[in-house]
């Protein structure tokens, strides 16, 4: 009897320890369960801004044709080593920079939960704002960059049409007054005299040597401007003409993470401003000299001890600092200083910000937060 009370006893034991583990046992289960089932992060993409820089070079194109009568310069003139052969020379007269902003392919992001509903984007995509009222943006014209020489026209012949002389002289009773075609060498030896002649009319007109001056000064001075202007038509068959032009040029170019200096466009002598892929000219270097002093503060005041920081996926940039410099054959030819948002630190908007209370707002430009909003409640 003893021993059935003892199995009933050892059975009834049994029994309360199955009915206390099994809804344990159940519990457990579905909490695995829940933890183990699919998870959904869906959210809002955005990105942060990055700094582009629009440059605009000003340049000058010198073109020099030689005068065909350059050989004969020393020998009627006196002047010497005259230049025989024609030349292209291109100089930066001023380069200008313009930064612009676009959404950074190294910083895209995925806002999560409630905030995901509550963001605003601008139209490229890059954050604007969260709990904040939607601005207009303006629409920006977009520029069009010339980046090298689509014409092949050649230089024109600045010779080509101009006549110093008449081709035939009137002939004398000798061939029955027929025109006597001139040689060559009589042609320049005519241009030399001209130039000799306006050289001495001016001088005997400044000098009041002629037996009948100008009737008043406007006269005086248009005749010595006259003069001038036959004698340097003359003088361009010796020593030829210069023509120069101006031309505008413009790139856009995306400074690296590291801003390290390379090669922003070139300088060729045939075709002038060219892209920096153009391996015919000399390249124009762009470097940066980054503020790291500050950007190093910034890095390290935006660690955060909390380990929920970055839950929601919201995050901003303190951009940094750079002087740029251009440099072309050792010499810098253009200076500038800017903010440039990829030189910056990223770092996880506090998720206390984000629970509604706050409305923050985003430049556009930068991706740093501009002002953040204690909403009325």
């Amino acid at each position: 009897m003893s021993d059935l009370k003892l199995k009933y006893k050892n059975y009834l034991v049994l029994l309360i320890a199955l009915m206390i583990i099994v809804p344990v046992y159940g519990q457990k289960k579905k909490k695995d369960d829940e933890t183990t089932g699919p998870v959904y992060n869906d959210g809002v993409i955005y990105a942060l801004p990055r700094t582009g820089i629009h440059i605009k070079v000003q340049a000058v194109k010198e073109t020099f044709q030689p005068g065909p009568y350059a050989a004969y310069a020393e020998q009627l003139l006196g002047i010497k080593n005259v230049k025989t052969r024609p030349s292209v020379n291109w100089l930066i007269e001023e380069v200008t920079m313009e930064t612009f902003s676009e959404p950074d392919p190294e910083q895209v992001h995925k806002a999560l939960g409630e905030v995901a509903s509550n963001i605003n984007l601008a139209p490229d995509g890059c954050i604007a704002g969260i709990y904040a009222e939607q601005t207009p943006v303006a629409i920006k014209k977009l520029p069009t960059n010339q980046v090298g020489q689509t014409s092949g026209i050649s230089e024109p012949d600045y010779f080509q049409y101009y006549t110093d002389s008449p081709l035939y002289s009137a002939g004398d009773s000798t061939n029955n007054y027929r025109p006597v075609k001139l040689s060559e060498e009589q042609k320049i030896s005519k241009a030399a005299q001209r130039i000799l002649e306006c050289r001495r009319l001016q001088f005997e007109i400044a000098a009041g040597l002629v037996d009948e001056l100008p009737p008043d000064g406007e006269a005086y001075k248009a005749s010595l401007k006259e003069l001038k202007k036959t004698e340097e038509d003359y003088m361009s068959l010796f020593v030829g003409k210069y023509k120069t032009a101006k031309k505008t040029f413009g790139f856009d170019y995306i400074p690296k993470y590291d801003g390290k200096s390379e090669a922003v466009f070139r300088i060729s002598e045939e075709n002038g401003i060219v892209p920096a892929s153009d391996l015919s000219g000399k390249p124009v270097m762009i470097e940066f000299d980054v503020e790291k002093e500050l950007n190093q503060k910034f890095a390290e005041m935006a660690k955060s001890d909390n380990p929920a920081a970055g839950e929601s996926g919201v995050y901003y940039r303190v951009p940094g600092k750079a002087t740029i410099r251009f440099i072309h054959d050792m010499n810098v030819i253009a200076t500038g200083r800017a903010t440039i948002a990829q030189f910056g630190t990223v770092a996880a908007v506090p998720e206390n910000l984000l629970l509604g209370n706050h409305a923050l707002v985003w430049d556009p430009e930068t991706g740093v937060i501009s002002n953040i909003l204690l909403k009325k409640q």
